[in-house]
């Protein structure tokens, strides 16, 4: 059946239920909820500035964590607790209210998931300001509605997969796997933050030539899920697993000897202190400056050109771990206001700092860790803003939720 235009079909509706694909009994119920959403955001011209499409998206998503809410199925519940383990507070961004329920439909959460979503999903704002007004009345008055109909909507039948599941149960394990899959391919919470990793896995032609049965695709799929994060923290698979089922993160592995314990120093680490006086980082204007320091300071070939691939860029970053050696970034150290840092730019980063935060690549995670940890991107703030508390504040939150695997792999 084709889709109307501004109208979710049923079909559409069940590839993101755990059921699919199977039509449960409440289903006609929640998607009628997804498609009044979109009903009242198109009549009351609410989130005008985006496109239709990702108001689907949201009206989708938003639908899902109702469902959740409402059969306590374990993923906000996980989302939630670990938000509070990991950043000392139930959600990012947004202050709660004394009404504030946990596991319950709440305004702030609400806000939360709609402009995650269009985030996530609108590659021309992605960097989003939480606060945006436009985004908080619309998100607002989809919460008005969810309210008015939360006490006659029927718990979501089939919503709860992980009820009663236990991981060591051999028995249980074909529906752990059922719900490995959905949770990463399918899920409203984990899926936006997902979109960006699975298109650049997916951007490869070589993945659909000559590949009729699919084995390649399946590849890439397993291999994505047991090696990147996901979701809005960024956590792996087998933790959304475990927030969900068990409410709780996994248990971590016995203790085993650290193989680099006693260990002595990287070489680069004692000869890159030895030249800044102790410190692990130093910045360098011109790629002359840098190809110097690897000279003169860590004792590179004399007379050689030195990592040529940089030679077009500039303002770069040198940061070093005894345990991990040496990383170099390019073109950010404007952005870094720490004190013994000569090319700090306060204009330039009030423009640029929070691509730090938000652009795949532009910054590695252990130095957005070091830099941020230390309070030295005072000016990073979200485009049309002039608010640098938010991403001060929630750095750690905007890291692993733009960044993924550039922010919590090693």
């Amino acid at each position: 059946m084709k889709e109307k235009a501004g109208h979710i079909s049923m079909e559409r509706f069940l590839v993101r239920q755990p059921s699919w694909p199977e039509e449960t009994s409440t289903d006609k119920f929640y998607l009628d909820v997804a498609n009044k959403l979109l009903e009242i955001a198109r009549h009351e011209h609410l989130f005008a500035s985006w496109p239709e499409s990702v108001v689907e998206q949201g009206a989708l998503c938003l639908t899902g964590y109702y469902q959740d809410v409402i059969a306590d199925a374990g993923v906000w519940h996980g989302f939630i607790d670990e938000n509070r383990r990991l950043l000392g507070k139930r959600l990012p961004f947004y202050e709660v209210t004394q009404e504030y329920m946990d596991y319950e439909l709440n305004r702030e959460d609400v806000r939360f998931m709609v402009w995650y979503v269009f985030a996530m999903t609108y590659e021309s704002r992605r960097e989003l300001y939480p606060l945006d007004k436009e985004l908080l009345h619309g998100a607002d008055r989809w919460y008005e509605y969810l309210d008015s109909i939360y006490e006659e909507a029927p718990i979501p039948s089939g919503y709860n997969p992980a009820h009663e599941l236990e991981f060591h149960n051999p028995e249980d394990q074909e529906q752990m796997m059922t719900l490995a899959n959905w949770l990463y391919m399918h899920c409203y919470l984990l899926t936006p933050a997902n979109a960006l990793t699975l298109s650049g896995l997916l951007a490869d032609p070589s993945l659909f030539k000559d590949d009729e049965s699919g084995d390649k695709l399946r590849e890439v799929l397993h291999k994505a899920m047991n090696e990147y994060p996901t979701g809005p923290l960024a956590l792996y698979l087998r933790d959304w697993l475990w927030l969900t089922v068990e409410h709780r993160m996994p248990p971590m592995p016995k203790t085993r000897r650290d193989p680099e314990s006693g260990a002595a120093e990287h070489p680069y680490y004692t000869k890159f202190t030895a030249a800044t006086s102790g410190k692990p980082i130093a910045y360098f204007g011109s790629y002359e400056d840098l190809n110097r320091f690897f000279i003169e300071a860590l004792g590179w070939a004399q007379g050689e050109e030195h990592l040529p691939a940089l030679k077009q860029a500039s303002d770069f970053v040198l940061m070093v771990n005894p345990a991990k050696g040496m990383l170099v970034a390019r073109d950010i150290a404007r952005c870094i206001a720490d004190p013994s840092n000569p090319l700090y730019d306060r204009e330039y980063a009030r423009l640029h700092a929070i691509d730090l935060m938000t652009v795949r690549g532009c910054c590695p995670g252990d130095l957005l860790k070091y830099v941020c940890g230390n309070g030295w991107l005072p000016d990073a703030r979200f485009p049309g803003t002039d608010d640098t508390a938010l991403p001060q504040e929630n750095w750690e939150f905007i890291g692993r939720c733009y960044l993924q695997q550039y922010f919590v792999g090693d």
